[in-house]
Order: structure tokens, then C-alpha cells, then sequence
């Protein structure tokens, strides 16, 4: 390496200790509640800055563990699986162009959510989130995806690759700032093989043995040992191997495209511009999404509802243990003995079993047991005000960590406001989620906008479930007002969601001036009662008018001949729709091909014209321009 490479690999890798060390109190909690988690209840923070276990003070104590945290953890994130993480693009105007842009761009989110299993790694984030406070989503433009272009020289179209990143990976510069975007620089490390540095760069780095933290039974392994899975941590050592560093810095006045420095041990990889045009208004930005359980005003890093809870855990454990061992003294017994006056390592041993002979010295006093008393009443009710705390500082009360209602509550009404209740406080985590999806959702509109300047094909999923090929440019994808259909889906369940529609439907409040239903009115219904696409499948004019939808971009380019099964009616009236729109009045060729088929729809059902009535209407309008 040169001087300037060297100097290089030297602040980064002084930047990154640093930086480790700022953050290291934070991972010092993360790995206790990791360990509170799995029931390692016991395990402290040293004053060496090491997770240790605190021992007994005496050999009798009970050190039994009485985990609450566990099952609130389970609560919490099944109530976060049903957050709905499916956003809609919104058109920027009500032009038929938009909304087809708008269209496309929702179906290629859904298909590159879908292609990365964005659902299971969701779901691993929310774990991360829950115990640590912070999640994060790196979302890159991977050249090895995609469909193959060139055999010889294996080059590929390019796909979107989307990664979770746990937050032991992620190092910011200033972990006071909670925005990613105002962060100076952002470091991603990751410990990888030689062999893997080899692959992806094409340089030789010296290996070693890399300290990491693993889980013993993972599924899916993050980058420095973390998994997202919580059964059993384990401390190991990976074998030639190297730690890679990722600085992300953000343009500035000397760099104005941003930095990115790669960095494997003493060996530069990388050094060039910022890579993704990720930002607002075209700008290079970070490629990282946050997640958060509970927002921190003063961190980078959230806050995690288990680091709340373990000082209560410790204190509900103390109070059982107390109690179970006062138990055991009433149980046991406690016995008086005179000095002298038997053999004590037998009566240790074996106690006062029933029918055990006793043999005590002539003229000494026998055995004796102390008056037991009863257990203080305040155990019980230190335990149930530390029971009261669980549900308070955890947002999950006894109706769904036990899966039922109190005796005292008949009421339905009463039981739907208590589950309402019960979801409030989860739904500031469920905000954090959505944001996470929407940042991920625009940039990878971004990236498609960067890099799919060439025609390409894609599998996507229409809008009646059906899988379909659209073929898409850079140039097709113009919006990225990303949305959420529902706000309140935490606690919108399938039983109400049917109770609703069920009450509306007797108020005959979807039925039309007539009192009759739409065929789209009915498609809607039966998607939101969960049966799918019953109707739409089954609807004949829900086909015809797909097909005419269809018709309406192939006459972009070609004439189309209609069929003679076709609905004309329904068929014309979607071409007019095309024939009035911005895009046809602009193209007089395309008009023209439209207005014949019209006219042959016409001809088909035996229709008087009234197309070419529409197409004078248009010559005279652009002769008069």
C-alpha cells in the first residue's frame, strides 16, 4: 500500500476502537439482558466490565429463577407479528400515468420484500429490538443477483439485497444523535472469513482468531458472531478470520458524493464515493434503516422494555427466594441441641425422621424443636405489588400474558376495552416498525431508479393474487409517497374486522342509490373478510375489465383487433378512459388507434358509433390549438 492507503487503514481502525469503547457500557446491558432473557438471572455487571455471576452468600440460600421476562417477551412480539408491514405507493396525481406508476412501484416493494424473506428477517428484528432496543436494515444493490446478461462474462441484471444488521454491528460517530441521517459517519462491522474477503474483494488479508459472541442452536448468524435468536450465548473464537469495517461517511464540503472506506485488518479494500443514491431528492445517504422498541431522546440506540424490567426481575426473585426458604424452615424445623449432649453430625445428617431413636447423654437435656412462626404476610404482598410492575412497566397485562379475563369481568364490551388498553403501549414500537418498512420501501425505489436504467422483467404479484411479468425501467417509477393501509392493525383482528363489516352490511351503508352492490364493492368485502379472492375470481366483469386495462398499454405501442367474446360495453368505457386522459390527447396516434377499437367494439355489439363523433371533437380541438 501507498503512504495515503496506509494512513488510511490507520484512522480507521483507531476510529473504530474508539468508537467500541464509547458504546461499550450499551453492550454491556445488551448482553445482560440477553442473559436475563435466557435465565441467567443472576449474572451482573463487574466493576471489570465483564458479565459475572454473583454467587452465594451462604451454602443454603435459594437462587431459583422465576422468569417473567421471558413470556412478556413472547407477548410482546406476537402482538408485533401482526403488524402489517405491506406499504402502498399514493400517486402524485389522479393521472392515469401515476397511478400506474404508483401501481408498479407498490408491486415491485411487495416482490422485493418477498425475494428477501423481509417477513422472517422482520421478525429476527424484533427480537433484536425487544431485548437490545435497536434493530437495524442495511438494503444494497448486489451486482450477483438478478438475471443472468452475459454467460461468458457472468455479468447479471443486479437485484436488491436487504440484511439485518443486529445493533452489536452498527457504530455511529456520535451516539448521542438519535438520527441516522444526521450522523456524521456511520461504521458497519462484521467479522468474515479469508477466504469470503478473498471472494468479494480479490485481496489477500492476514487471518486470525476473531473474539466473538455467538448463539450456540442460531439459525440465521449476523455479522461478528450475533444471531438473532436468544436461546444460549456463547463466547468463541472464529479461525482465520478478520473483522471488516464499513465507514460510511456522509458529503461534505471536501467530499461532496460522501466517503465509503472498507477495511479488513492492515488491508484497505475499498475507498470511493458514497454508492447509493439513496437520499431525498437524489442525494447519497446511509443504506441503513432503523428500528427502535422505545425511542431514546438522548441515544442513538433505543431503549429496550427488558432492561426496564430487569430490576424488578431481580427483586421478585429475591422475594420467592425469601419466602420459599422462611417455608422451608417451618417445614424442616430448627432444633436445639445441649453442647455435648448428643452426636450433632448425625442429627445434621439425618435430621428427626420419623421413628429415628435418639441418644442423648444421662442427665442432658434431648432435642428439641424451635417454635416455628408463620410467614410474614409482607412477601405476599411485596410479590403482588412486583407482579403489578411487570404489567406496568411492560405494557402487557394479565389478559394476554395469561390468555384470559378476570372472573370479574363479564362484560364484552369491557373485555374489548381492556385488549384495547392492553395494545396502547406496544403501539409506539408497532410506529417505530412502520417507519423502519417506509425508509426501506423508498430506497428501494431509489436504487431501482439508479441502476434499472435498461428495460428488465420481474415477477410480481397483481392486484387479485395472480403472478404476473411487468416489465419496468428506471423511468416507470416516479413516485415514493409510501403509505400503510391500516394504522391500527395491532389490534384490528380478523373477528372484528368481520364484526364490523357485518354491523356496516346491516346498515346497507355499501349498497348504492338502488340498494344493490357493486361487483368491486363485493371484491373489496371479501378481502377484508379474509376469504381472499372468491369474488374477484369468480367475477366475469372484474376479468373483462383487467383485460381491457391490459389492452389499454398495449395500444401504447399496436393495434389491437377486440374479441368477439369480449363485454363491449364495459370494454369501451375503459378505452374512453384512456382516450381522456392526458397521455392519449398529447399522442394523436395512439388516439387514433384507440378510437378504431372503439369503433370495433361498436361494430361487434351493434352500437351506433359515437366514436367518431369523439375523435372530430379532438381534431377540432387541436386544430383550434
Amino acid at each position: 500500500m501507498t503512504e495515503f492507503e496506509q494512513k488510511i487503514v490507520s484512522q480507521v481502525n483507531e476510529d473504530f476502537k474508539k468508537r467500541q469503547e464509547a458504546r461499550r457500557p450499551l453492550e454491556l446491558n445488551w448482553r445482560l439482558n440477553m442473559n436475563f432473557v435466557m435465565g441467567n438471572q443472576f449474572a451482573q455487571i463487574s466493576p471489570k466490565g465483564e458479565i459475572e455471576d454473583e454467587g452465594k452468600r451462604y451454602y443454603w440460600q435459594q437462587r431459583e429463577v422465576y422468569n417473567h421476562i421471558a413470556p412478556i417477551l413472547e407477548t410482546r412480539l406476537a402482538k408485533l407479528s401482526r403488524v402489517k408491514a405491506k406499504g402502498t405507493v399514493r400517486p402524485a396525481t389522479s393521472d392515469d400515468d401515476d397511478v400506474a406508476s404508483a401501481s408498479l412501484a407498490s408491486k415491485l416493494i411487495d416482490a422485493v420484500f418477498k425475494e428477501n424473506d423481509f417477513s422472517a428477517q422482520l421478525s429476527q428484528a424484533n427480537t433484536w429490538s425487544e431485548i437490545t432496543g435497536s434493530a437495524f436494515f442495511k438494503i444494497t444493490w448486489d451486482t450477483d443477483k438478478g438475471k443472468l446478461i452475459d454467460a461468458e462474462e457472468s455479468v447479471k441484471e443486479g437485484e436488491i439485497n436487504i440484511t439485518l444488521c443486529p445493533p452489536f454491528e452498527i457504530f455511529p460517530e456520535d451516539i448521542a444523535v438519535t438520527d441516522i441521517d444526521k450522523q456524521t459517519s456511520i461504521m458497519h462491522a462484521k467479522a468474515l472469513t479469508v477466504a469470503e474477503v478473498k471472494r468479494l474483494w480479490g485481496k489477500e488479508v492476514k487471518g486470525g482468531d476473531v473474539n466473538v459472541f455467538s448463539f450456540d442452536n442460531a439459525q440465521i448468524a449476523g455479522g461478528l458472531g450475533y444471531t438473532a435468536t436468544v436461546p444460549k450465548i456463547v463466547s468463541e473464537k472464529r479461525e482465520n478470520s478478520v473483522t471488516v469495517i464499513e465507514k460510511y461517511e456522509a458529503p461534505t464540503a471536501e467530499y461532496p458524493k460522501g466517503r465509503l472506506i472498507i477495511v479488513a485488518g492492515d488491508a484497505l479494500l475499498y475507498l470511493g464515493d458514497l454508492p447509493y443514491l439513496n437520499g431525498e431528492d437524489g442525494a447519497r445517504g446511509y443504506p441503513f434503516a432503523r428500528q427502535v422498541c422505545i425511542e431514546s431522546l438522548t441515544g442513538f440506540f433505543g431503549t429496550s422494555i427488558v432492561e426496564r424490567l430487569v430490576p424488578v426481575q431481580r427483586a421478585y426473585n429475591a422475594v420467592k427466594n425469601r419466602k420459599h426458604e422462611y417455608m422451608n424452615r417451618i417445614a424442616v424445623g430448627v432444633l436445639a441441641v445441649e453442647d455435648g449432649s448428643v452426636d450433632t453430625d448425625s442429627l445434621e445428617e439425618e435430621g428427626l425422621p420419623p421413628g429415628k431413636i435418639v441418644v442423648y447423654r444421662q442427665g442432658g437435656a434431648p432435642p428439641i424443636a424451635l417454635n416455628p412462626t408463620q410467614v410474614p404476610v409482607e412477601f405476599s404482598r411485596e410479590e403482588e405489588k412486583l407482579l403489578n410492575e411487570f404489567v406496568m412497566i411492560s405494557g402487557v397485562s394479565e389478559v394476554t400474558t395469561y390468555s384470559q379475563v378476570s372472573s370479574n369481568v363479564a362484560s364484552g364490551v369491557a373485555i374489548s376495552l381492556l385488549l384495547e388498553q392492553d395494545d396502547t403501549r406496544i403501539s409506539l414500537t408497532a410506529d417505530s416498525l412502520r417507519e423502519s418498512v417506509k425508509r426501506i420501501s423508498k430506497q428501494i425505489l431509489r436504487l431501482y431508479r439508479q441502476f434499472a436504467k435498461t428495460p428488465r422483467v420481474k415477477r410480481i404479484t397483481g392486484d387479485n393474487g395472480e403472478v404476473e411479468l411487468a416489465a419496468f425501467s428506471a423511468n416507470n417509477i416516479d413516485s415514493e409517497d409510501i403509505v400503510f393501509d391500516t394504522i391500527s392493525d395491532v389490534e384490528d383482528t380478523l373477528s372484528a374486522r368481520r364484526a364490523m363489516v357485518y354491523d356496516l352490511l346491516r346498515m346497507g351503508l355499501f349498497a348504492d342509490g338502488d340498494g344493490k352492490m357493486s361487483d368491486a364493492t363485493k371484491t373489496k368485502l371479501f378481502e377484508i373478510l379474509g376469504f381472499g379472492n372468491w369474488e374477484d375470481g369468480r367475477s366475469a366483469d372484474e376479468i373483462h375489465r383487467k383485460k381491457a386495462l391490459r389492452e389499454n398499454l398495449e395500444m401504447e405501442k399496436e393495434e389491437l383487433v377486440p374479441d368477439v367474446y369480449d363485454d363491449h360495453k364495459l370494454h369501451i368505457g375503459e378505452h374512453v378512459k384512456l382516450c381522456v386522459s392526458s397521455k392519449c390527447i398529447k399522442d394523436k396516434a395512439m388516439r387514433d388507434r384507440v378510437a378504431n377499437h372503439i369503433a370495433m367494439h361498436n361494430q361487434l355489439a351493434g352500437l351506433d358509433g359515437g366514436v367518431g363523433e369523439l375523435t372530430k371533437k379532438f381534431d377540432g380541438e387541436e386544430e383550434n390549438e
